[in-house]
């Protein structure tokens, strides 16, 4: 659903006036201004005051704001839900009663002038396959063009998005290169919405901005030979999946070659569908590999924490998440509140894992496992 002249139906409180635009002036009044009674294109205040209309009319239909996300509108009737999101001028909405997506769609057309777009199949770069029993999530198209746009569309491809040692460093000695074409080049980061594997390398290359060498624009066009390779390949969400949260980090040891800290990888996945990652350098250099994987269980835990309260705007409760860690002294440091040696030189604002481990939000377990998350911050 796309509302049309979106900003022009929210009326302004603030006292505004406007000249009298060229070729309509009031040839009676020529030097007066118009009081402004709605808001129009190029005020700061048109996305807010847009909001406000819509969201005091969603309330008073019934809608509940969400507490964690507030363009989240929904609705429970009996034993049916009704989910709306708002992005502006986009809105997004779906249920389990089909009746309860027409009502909407004549509500929303009696109070706003807007058009139904039908099924949900593209929305801001993302290309959305929805069959009987699986909704498929892909960027292809946005691949394709970002190709074509740096003339890398009949570049070979190439099956690894980074080298083997999956490192970059200043490379004083290499030639200085334009910083707007590796700048534009790192549009690449958009992909990194729907695809884990080359979190890590374009946060790296993201790194060399100031002063990007030769060796860094190799980096990046790798990682787009990479993305040629596999354009089509997204995230899948199958139906009928459990809704329990699991999550996932992992984290390497003074990998930065140039101030030696150390990378965070994250991932959370609801059921059997992966929705969140991340791939961070920390902020401060660690002093010992519990303290680098303690931290990055640390980010892990707020991250999902969020998520755990997000999805109980949708009505969905989960009590525990597990967080599996294969580090068994980060382990203990989370279960311990005793301070030692290997805990003195820790920031005390990553403590907090513990207060959520003794209130059993999430329950840290040692696993030798090969993380999943491994794949986000580590080159193939």
């Amino acid at each position: 659903m796309d509302v049309k002249s979106v900003f022009l139906n929210g009326y302004i409180n603030e006292l505004v006036y406007v000249k009298q635009p060229s070729g309509f002036e009031d040839c009676k009044k020529p030097n007066h201004a118009y009081k402004l009674k709605k808001v129009v294109y190029g005020l700061k205040q048109a996305p807010r005051v847009w909001y406000e209309r819509l969201k005091d009319f969603l309330l008073s239909k019934g809608f509940k704001m969400g507490k964690v996300d507030t363009t989240l509108f929904t609705k429970r009737i009996g034993k049916d839900l009704f989910v709306c999101q708002i992005y502006v001028d986009d809105i997004i909405f779906g249920s389990t009663n089909q009746e309860l997506c027409e009502e909407f769609g004549n509500m929303m057309a009696n109070e706003f002038e807007m058009s139904m777009i039908g099924e949900l199949s593209y929305f801001l770069g993302l290309q959305i396959k929805q069959i009987k029993n699986d909704t498929f999530v892909s960027q292809g198209k946005y691949i394709k063009d970002i190709l074509k746009k740096f003339g890398i569309d009949e570049a070979k491809p190439i099956h690894t998005p980074m080298g083997t040692n999956g490192h970059l460093h200043l490379d004083t000695s290499g030639d200085v290169i334009d910083q707007k074409l590796y700048r534009s080049m790192l549009e690449a980061y958009y992909v990194t919405t729907l695809r884990p594997d080359v979190m890590f390398s374009v946060c790296m290359c993201a790194r060399f901005q100031a002063s990007p060498r030769e060796s860094h624009l190799k980096a990046i066009k790798r990682i787009l030979r990479y993305l040629k390779h596999i354009s089509n390949v997204g995230l899948w969400h199958p139906k009928g999946s459990n809704f329990e949260l699991i999550a996932y980090s992992d984290s390497d040891y003074a990998g930065c070659k140039v101030d030696r800290k150390s990378t965070s990888g994250t991932c959370q996945l609801l059921g059997r569908s992966l929705v969140s990652w991340s791939s961070k350098k920390q902020n401060s250099v660690a002093l010992s590999t519990s303290e680098v994987e303690y931290i990055s269980a640390g980010s892990c835990c707020a991250q999902f924490l969020w998520m755990k309260a997000h999805l109980q705007d949708y009505g969905i409760k989960i009590k525990q998440v597990p967080l599996p860690c294969d580090n068994e002294s980060a382990v203990k440091i989370a279960t311990n509140p005793v301070q030692h040696s290997r805990t003195k030189h820790i920031d005390i604002r990553h403590h907090f894992i513990r207060d959520h481990q003794a209130k059993v939000d999430i329950t840290i377990e040692s696993g030798h496992q090969k993380s999943t998350c491994r794949h986000i911050h580590q080159a193939a």
